[in-house]
């Protein structure tokens, strides 16, 4: 069968194709149960051409140009019946391919801080420079994001962390969760009166006040590891012993099944005072390793207070200041519960030496 195929030119060139029965029934079966929609359409339009249906109705039936009906010509008079199946959508690839993997190591030792930075450091390494906005699709598809930096204790142990969680914690956890044992986790934090700003959602940039002074608000916090209570001591001063002993007369009044109470390694936690009173209470001291706040849940308990009453709000004064601290600390495991259960679980996050020397 001969078929004319048109040109801007007006000009008629005849494209000579030639449909053997398996062919049009291969076209027949693609255009009706081919899976992929482009497929479909070029068995359909080869399918009414074989039928000797006129270009320009095709076209109009099938829902392409006049061009696209003359590449599908073409395409199965060079390569046969195996160009119907055939799908090659162009594809246009970053002028920084061939980079990819020296961009990677770049963002494995030295990632940037901005897109700008990265555009200058990358131009700097391929010679190749890129706008923000394509620098910054680019790097998404290489998979990077713009992620808040971790921290990790420098001087930590990760041996004795883990040794201690696994050996230590999660035996007396165990016991917490089958009811045989009370947990809780000590710490304290001072909250200075100052601004805490964040983000909002806007209509425009907001401000809000900042108060002057440097007065403190110090909370001796103690977390139920199960229940997530927390038990406090406050002052406007300093913590010592003198305020540890107290939360532990607190605690040991809360529970008549066996304590125990993890803390950190201050020296007001370790001194002579605080060990002899929790003997004389029963109470059992685990000490963390040095430099472990992240076996510590109770850390998580203050950056959480920071986020929920005290980020991009303005107290006036101390008082208020404080009131709204102390009332969401005393309130929070039951207008906040869904929250703390989630946040609270008592799942630790351990690091090991790779990760400690790969630290920046």
């Amino acid at each position: 069968m001969v078929i004319p195929v048109w040109k801007k030119t007006g000009i008629t060139i005849m494209i000579k194709l030639n449909f053997c029965v398996e062919d049009i029934d291969r076209l027949q079966k693609s255009s009706i149960s081919h899976p992929h929609p482009f497929v479909r359409r070029k068995a359909l339009a080869l399918l009414l051409k074989s039928k000797g249906i006129a270009h320009h109705k095709i076209c109009e039936t099938v829902g392409i140009c006049g061009n696209t009906l003359r590449i599908y010509c073409k395409g199965y008079r060079n390569k046969g019946i195996e160009f119907i199946e055939s799908i090659n959508f162009y594809k246009p690839q970053s002028c920084l391919k061939t980079f990819e993997q020296t961009i990677r190591d770049y963002l494995q030792n030295s990632p940037p801080a901005s897109i700008k930075q990265a555009c200058s450091q990358i131009a700097g390494l391929t010679g190749v420079h890129l706008k923000e906005t394509q620098m910054r699709l680019y790097l998404k598809k290489l998979g990077a994001g713009y992620r808040k930096v971790c921290g990790i204790p420098a001087k930590a142990d990760v041996e004795k962390q883990r040794l201690f969680k696994e050996k230590e914690l999660d035996p007396r956890l165990e016991e917490a969760k089958e009811e045989k044992r009370t947990v809780y986790f000590i710490d304290a934090a001072h909250f200075v009166l100052g601004a805490f700003l964040g983000f909002l959602w806007s209509l425009s940039r907001i401000l809000v006040k900042t108060p002057s002074g440097r007065q403190r608000f110090n909370v001796l916090g103690a977390l139920n590891a199960i229940t997530k209570e927390l038990l406090t001591v406050t002052n406007d001063t300093y913590i010592t012993s003198i305020q540890v002993c107290e939360l532990l007369r607190i605690i040991a009044k809360s529970s008549p099944m066996p304590i125990t109470i993890v803390l950190d390694n201050a020296k007001y936690q370790r001194c002579k005072l605080v060990m002899n009173l929790a003997k004389e209470l029963g109470i059992e001291l685990l000490f963390l390793p040095p430099y472990s706040p992240n076996l510590n849940l109770i850390e998580r308990v203050w950056k959480f207070a920071k986020k929920q009453c005290l980020r991009s709000i303005y107290y006036p004064d101390f008082a208020s200041f404080r009131g709204a601290i102390s009332s969401f600390l005393n309130q929070m495991h039951k207008t906040h519960q869904n929250e703390l259960l989630s946040l609270l679980t008592l799942n630790f996050q351990l690091f090991d030496q790779d990760q400690v020397k790969k630290a920046a």
